[in-house]
């Protein structure tokens, strides 16, 4: 008899669904649908180029059609005692792991037609291991394997899963105070100037829009554009609404255990992000101008293993535009691991340090010469070569845009701030973004300070803290040249110890007490 313990058997292979298969074809509703308005427009008479693209359409159907039974046939998934495996490919067979202690979140998404199917996709991120993803599985299926997969990352329930936010409907009147509400109607009319143009239809030959702009040209300017403007900013507010109800509906935030931080979101398309506790270094209250003006602001998570930069901007953003106070509230459920805490401390003004006045004066120097100079001379020249009317439209702009600048100067100036409270430091800066971040002193890996000539004679310089996570570097601009070092050095101790004269040093002894202004601006020891 052998005395050999019995091998445990390995974990089966999983498959996914398999209408992904017909989730995968829904990529064809664009071109049968640029077809469709071919022959709308041409009234049935298909061209020569209108046969071929259908003949096209028709052949990538039965390529995709037998590539996605392919794929689906082929992909495999898996849990095992440490990893997370992944296998694929036919001719070449690609087998991806992750280790299940790394797996720092477990997303869900599912746009409408994966909806339409009852299916999601599933994401288990990490933050040196990249991610893999299962396209598709059920939607039950899915929230079983991402429980097993927190479950057996060493995840640990808790008591009541407290909710620090939903949704709330009155939150929709945040919804047209972006900027969006004017560039989002004309992104949306360019796209489908292009696809018109791709299809071989021309707009500007279409009855509608020839006579809406004979029409316009002959009317009253003074008139007419005051109202063009009044119903671009009409239809672009419907838009931010819709677009506001389908990424933020059924919105959520939660504690789902001890170490988890989850968010869901959407109507049409669903999302589900979730940020290990042991990742978050810190919150971004964001407050656009339109948005502040109207007493509302977001909040992002400084959270490590959400992706590139572009993936971490789309998935950071744990609360939409809404109340200022309800803003705060997340944030400190986000910073303190419960809600309430001390976020109005840390996000208001008596917390930050002011800018010297200096970087004010920059900021009215770069408007002036990079807004009001450049449309004036612009205006002007025209107005010499052309007609004098135009020289008249150079004053105007002058006197307009003065002004303005000033406004938005003294505003950015209001803005500016640090400072070191408690287990975080304070960065404020920005007019029509202002961003109030809220690091973790620990989570500083590095310093950066940054000046050129013209900052150095205003004594001022920039302050950027690095850390693993968010943005990868927070900046504090134009900070007094003689606050930078010590900042840095209370901020986060330790880290520059290395680079600071000590007072003794120039007389053969050192007696301990770091000089901070001994460090020059740009890192190196003078």
């Amino acid at each position: 008899m052998n005395g050999t313990a019995p091998t445990a058997p390995a974990p089966e292979w999983r498959s996914l669904d398999p209408r992904t298969v017909a989730v995968h074809l829904s990529w064809m509703a664009a071109p049968l649908g640029s077809l469709g308005l071919t022959a709308l427009a041409t009234h049935g008479r298909l061209d020569a180029r209108a046969w071929i693209t259908l003949g096209c359409i028709a052949a990538s159907f039965a390529v995709v059609t037998t590539g996605g039974v392919l794929r689906w046939w082929r992909t495999r998934y898996r849990i095992t005692a440490d990893a997370f495996e992944l296998r694929t490919g036919l001719f070449t067979r690609r087998l991806r792991a992750i280790p299940l202690r790394r797996i720092r979140n477990v997303d869900l998404t599912a746009h409408p037609v994966q909806r339409l199917f009852g299916l999601t996709v599933l994401r288990a991120g990490t933050t040196a291991d990249g991610a893999l993803t299962l396209e598709a599985l059920t939607r039950p299926a899915a929230e079983r394997l991402r429980a097993e997969l927190l479950a057996r990352a060493g995840t640990t329930a808790t008591a009541g899963e407290p909710v620090l936010s939903t949704v709330d409907r009155r939150w929709l009147r945040y919804a047209p105070l972006t900027f969006w509400i004017f560039g989002g109607v004309f992104a949306v009319l360019g796209t489908v100037w292009r696809v018109l143009s791709d299809i071989g239809v021309e707009p500007w030959r279409i009855g509608v829009v020839r006579d809406a702009f004979e029409e316009f040209g002959n009317s009253a300017l003074w008139l007419t554009v005051p109202l063009a403007l009044l119903g671009i900013a009409a239809v672009g507010s419907l838009g931010a609404v819709a677009l506001y109800a389908e990424n933020w509906w059924r919105y959520r935030l939660e504690w789902t255990d001890a170490s988890t931080l989850r968010v869901r979101r959407g109507l049409l398309t669903t999302r589900s992000v979730s940020f290990e506790r042991s990742r978050l270094r810190g919150a971004v209250l964001r407050e656009p101008l339109l948005l502040r003006m109207g007493g509302g602001a977001t909040v992002r998570a400084v959270a490590g293993g959400l992706g590139s930069r572009e993936e971490n901007c789309k998935r950071s953003q744990v609360l939409p535009p809404a109340p200022r106070a309800e803003a705060l509230r997340v944030a400190a459920g986000v910073l303190a691991h419960e809600p309430g805490g001390d976020a109005r401390t840390l996000f208001d003004r008596p917390a930050l340090r002011p800018h010297p006045a200096a970087a004010r004066r920059r900021r009215i120097s770069r408007g002036i010469i990079w807004v009001v100079l450049p449309g004036t001379a612009a205006l002007a020249v025209l107005g010499a070569l052309l007609t004098p009317v135009l020289l008249y439209c150079a004053l105007g702009y002058a006197l307009l845009a003065t002004p303005v600048v000033l406004v938005l100067a003294g505003d950015a100036h209001r803005s500016l701030g640090h400072g070191v409270t408690g287990r975080h430091l304070l960065i404020r800066s920005g007019t029509f973004s202002r961003d109030t971040v809220a690091l973790e002193r620990d989570a500083v890996l590095a310093w950066s300070f940054t000046d050129n000539p013209l900052s150095r004679r205003a004594g001022l310089t920039t302050v950027t803290a690095a850390v693993a996570a968010g943005q990868d570097g927070y900046r504090a601009p134009d900070m007094a040249a003689g606050d930078a070092v010590p900042f840095a050095a209370a901020a986060a101790p330790g880290i520059l110890d290395d680079f600071l004269v000590t007072a003794g040093h120039g007389s053969g002894g050192r007696t301990g007490e770091g000089r901070a202004d001994a460090l020059s601006p740009s890192g190196r020891r003078p």
